[in-house]
């Protein structure tokens, strides 16, 4: 059985918000600020190159296989491993402009037979993704994002109330501009993979969101004669535990994929583990704030809250 965590006492969480809250909106805006002036560094899946999947007769692996092709001068943007390690299959990402994007499909394919032919090289298939093509994918992406944002704050709105919607849906758009932002920094590459772990993160952030929010209705519907801010750090308090124990336990896991899992999932567990420290962070100092400032303001206007 899972250990417990209870506090005697509930904290004070609300004391915090206006300094937390402050520093999530500087993180955002100066994560919006790298996103246009530095931006991201696209893979091939939205900026276009070629694809080259190859198939070894003896055991390989792709961090060789990426050092082995660099040397010949090719700028690799991905090695990939297809199906089970025993197989031998890999998928080689280039990055090239429309005018040479074949003239680079065709080297690889040279540089893969010639170069590695100690390892029983087989061409098994050559793709190439166009410029236009990488950029409708990209936009894409984007706009998946952009829809599932909506979504939540929708689902979040009818299951509770409009008051805890704009939390939602502003902690869910900090979490995904931070995890932009760190991209930005580090200039690793992000690509459809990373896309995929983006909206995970989407699902498992509002996820804790949720939690606190059932709590936080709870504690309203039993206590209305309790201020609403007292109300809040009671039910911050009261999923604390299991906040520590779902988030740290999810990123334990992360974090031993990101050191020991490979290359080939590195950026993914990358993401994961810097999107748990936020998401976690996001539930309680982005989406628990803002559902105050909405019955504030809500109630400055002589609304029913």
């Amino acid at each position: 059985m899972l250990p417990q965590f209870r506090f005697s006492k509930a904290i004070n969480f609300v004391s915090m918000f206006p300094v937390m809250t402050g520093i999530s909106a500087l993180l955002m805006i100066l994560s919006a600020v790298l996103l246009v002036t530095k931006g991201l560094t696209y893979g091939v899946d939205f900026k276009g190159g070629a694809e080259v999947q190859v198939k070894f007769s003896k055991p390989t692996e792709a961090g060789f296989l990426r050092n082995t092709l660099e040397k010949t001068g090719l700028s690799i943007s991905q090695v990939q491993q297809i199906g089970e390690p025993i197989e031998n299959e890999f998928l080689i990402k280039v990055a090239a402009s429309e005018k040479d994007i074949n003239a680079v499909a065709q080297k690889v394919s040279q540089e893969v037979t010639q170069t590695l032919s100690d390892y029983g090289p087989e061409i098994r298939k050559v793709d190439v993704v166009g410029p236009k093509a990488g950029e409708q994918l990209r936009i894409s992406g984007l706009w998946a994002v952009f829809w599932s944002l909506i979504g939540i704050m929708i689902y979040v709105g009818l299951r509770f109330d409009i008051k805890y919607s704009p939390g939602a849906a502003i902690s869910l758009a900090h979490d995904v501009l931070l995890v932009l932002g760190i991209f930005c920094i580090t200039g690793k590459e992000f690509n459809l993979q990373i896309l995929g772990a983006v909206l995970a993160l989407v699902g498992y952030s509002i996820n804790d969101t949720v939690v606190i929010y059932d709590r936080i209705r709870e504690n309203e519907e039993a206590g209305r004669e309790t201020s609403l801010s007292k109300l809040i750090n009671v039910a911050l308090t009261d999923t604390l535990g299991r906040t520590i124990l779902t988030s740290g336990c999810t990123f334990v896991v992360c974090l031993f994929m990101f050191l020991f899992g490979g290359g080939v999932i590195h950026d993914f567990f990358f993401t994961f583990c810097f999107g748990i420290i936020v998401g976690t962070y996001s539930s309680v100092f982005v989406a628990s704030p803002l559902v105050l400032f909405m019955y504030k303001w809500l109630d400055r206007r002589g609304r029913k809250v």
